[in-house]
C-alpha cells in the first residue's frame, strides 16, 4: 500500500509536467483523489465511465489516463457525468491525467516509444508548442516496405497509408495522437515521411503535392504506450500491481 501524495509526486516528476504548458482543459496531474491509499495502479488512455467502471472491477485505485476528465469543458454533474463521480467515490479511485508531457517526452513519451518499437533510431525534434517540442525525428535506414511490415508487425491491419514520398526514407518523423498540425513541418526536418495517429481528408491532396508518405495508424493505438510506460514506472516504483485498461477505440 502506498501513499497517494507519494504517487502523484512520482508521476508529476517522472512525466516533468510542470515544463509543458498543456492545452486548455487539460489539467495535468491529479484530477480525482480518493482516500489516500493506493494497492493498484491502472492506465487508460482515455477516461470515461466505461474506463472507471472497468478499473474499479478490477482493483484499481489509481488510474493514469491521457485523456483526462475535463478534456470537454467542465460540466454540470448530471446524467453521465454524475454517474462518473459517483463511480469514482464509491469506487475509491483516484485520477491523473498527463497528456502532452506524455507526448513529448524522450524516454516514457508516446512518440519516443512508438519509434522505438518501430526500430526508429532518434536524431532530434520538432513541432515545437509553448516552447517544447512534441515531435520526433529518427533515422531510417530501411525501405519503405520494411517501415510497412514493422507498422503491420505493431498494429495489424489498423492503419492507413498514403504514400507518394520517397521508397527508401532516410528520416521518419513520429507525432501520435492528432497530427493535422505538423504535416506542413515535416519536409522542413529532411524527412519527407510522418507517422502519426490521424489526419483529415485535405491531407491526401496535400501528400501528394508536397511528396509525403503519410501512415495513420489510429489516435487511439498511438497514444498507449505512454500512459503504461508511466504507470509500470510507478508500480515498479511502489511495489504495486499494475494492469492496463482496454477500451478497444478503433479510431
Amino acid at each position: 500500500m502506498t501513499q497517494l501524495s507519494d504517487l502523484v509526486n512520482f508521476c508529476n516528476e517522472r512525466s516533468q509536467i510542470s515544463r509543458v504548458k498543456d492545452f486548455p482543459g487539460a489539467y495535468n496531474g491529479l484530477q480525482f483523489e480518493n482516500s489516500g491509499q493506493v494497492t493498484k495502479i491502472g492506465a487508460a488512455v482515455d477516461s470515461g465511465l466505461i474506463p472507471f467502471q472497468k478499473s474499479i472491477a478490477a482493483g484499481i485505485d489509481f488510474l493514469i489516463v491521457h485523456h483526462g476528465m475535463h478534456w470537454n469543458g467542465v460540466r454540470p454533474a448530471v446524467g453521465v457525468e454524475y454517474q462518473k463521480i459517483k463511480a469514482l467515490i464509491e469506487g475509491n479511485l483516484a485520477v491523473y491525467s498527463c497528456h502532452l508531457p506524455l507526448d513529448a517526452h524522450p524516454e516514457i513519451g508516446n512518440s519516443a516509444i512508438l519509434a522505438t518499437k518501430l526500430g526508429i533510431e532518434a536524431c532530434g525534434t520538432f513541432a515545437p508548442y509553448e516552447g517544447v517540442d512534441i515531435g520526433f525525428v529518427g533515422s531510417w535506414q530501411k525501405s519503405r516496405i520494411q517501415l510497412n511490415d514493422a507498422l503491420t508487425e505493431l498494429f495489424g491491419a489498423k492503419y492507413s497509408r498514403i504514400e507518394f514520398g520517397s521508397d527508401t526514407p532516410e528520416k521518419i518523423c513520429v507525432v501520435t495522437g492528432s497530427g493535422a498540425s505538423v504535416v506542413d513541418l515535416v519536409k522542413s526536418t529532411g524527412a519527407d515521411t510522418l507517422i502519426t495517429g490521424e489526419l483529415r481528408q485535405q491531407h491526401f491532396n496535400q501528400a501528394q503535392e508536397l511528396g509525403l508518405n503519410l501512415y495513420c495508424c489510429g489516435h487511439y493505438a498511438t497514444e498507449t504506450f505512454g500512459v503504461e510506460a508511466l504507470a509500470k514506472e510507478a508500480a515498479a516504483k511502489f511495489n504495486l500491481d499494475f494492469e492496463f485498461i482496454s477500451t478497444d477505440c478503433p479510431l
